[in-house]
């Protein structure tokens, strides 16, 4: 528990038999963590009863996709705060902190795997990757800066907390099933005037497997499509009317400008 708030971590998972238990371990280990929920998608390996046995609650998802996945585990959640984390082991529960001291003061906060210091050596974040994440990080910027202002320079990181509430409140809008969940949850949390920010944690090594998203150019450049064809969809999508959005509370509200 942080500051009185039940704190539920949320794990997708696909063949992840070889990290799970540590990833688990970690954020169990954390003194504000209540729950760990590992989301099995579709797994066929011993992922499941690897993250049981480290002490997770398993859910199962058979939708494939890791928007599926992730949206399955915020359900299933019981915490009144989420925090969103990869199964591969290359987020740590260290910056759990700094995530969660920032909520009270917005809707969702954004880990950034671009600041080069904290990228450890063999992380998937080479040149090209990690300016690539911030290309689409300063479009998404650039479209939304009238009227929220944001700054960011990672759309795609998984490592991420939420409130309950604004789970509520952008639920209905999220329908990306692939990598561009990530993109369309930030954007659907501007469409409802709420506030984003972001700060840097460390991104270390794969513990095991690789990556579907970015493990080479092609996949790179698959999802870089994706997400740009979420950020757009959204961007022009006509925003929420502030009478009838699902408000958070007043301190996660922006004043209406537009």
């Amino acid at each position: 528990m942080h500051d009185g708030h039940r704190i539920s971590i949320v794990i997708p998972a696909y063949n992840e038999a070889a990290t799970i238990a540590s990833v688990v371990e970690d954020f169990r280990g954390h003194t504000a963590v209540d729950e760990v929920v590992v989301v099995d998608n579709n797994c066929k390996d011993e992922t499941a009863a690897r993250a049981v046995e480290a002490g997770a609650r398993v859910v199962a998802e058979p939708e494939p996709g890791y928007g599926c996945a992730l949206m399955r585990g915020m359900r299933e959640a019981e915490g009144d705060w989420l925090v969103l984390v990869e199964a591969d082991g290359s987020f740590s529960a260290a910056d759990l902190e700094k995530l969660l001291c920032y909520l009270p003061d917005c809707g969702m906060v954004l880990g950034t795997r671009t600041t080069r210091q904290m990228v450890q050596q063999g992380a998937n974040m080479d040149f090209m990757l990690r300016w690539g994440n911030v290309m689409a990080a300063k479009i998404l910027q650039l479209l939304w800066y009238i009227p929220l202002e944001p700054r960011l320079t990672d759309v795609g990181c998984t490592y991420r907390a939420l409130t309950r509430r604004t789970f509520e409140t952008i639920e209905p809008g999220l329908s990306e099933s692939g990598p561009g969940f990530s993109p369309e949850m930030i954007c659907e949390a501007m469409r409802h005037g709420l506030r984003v920010i972001e700060i840097p944690v460390h991104y270390g090594s794969r513990s095991g497997g690789s990556s579907s998203h970015s493990g080479n150019l092609a996949q790179v450049c698959r999802t870089a499509l994706k997400m740009f064809k979420a950020i757009f969809r959204k961007r022009f999508t006509r925003r929420v009317p502030a009478a009838t959005r699902g408000r958070p509370p007043a301190e996660t509200v922006l004043t209406e400008e537009a």
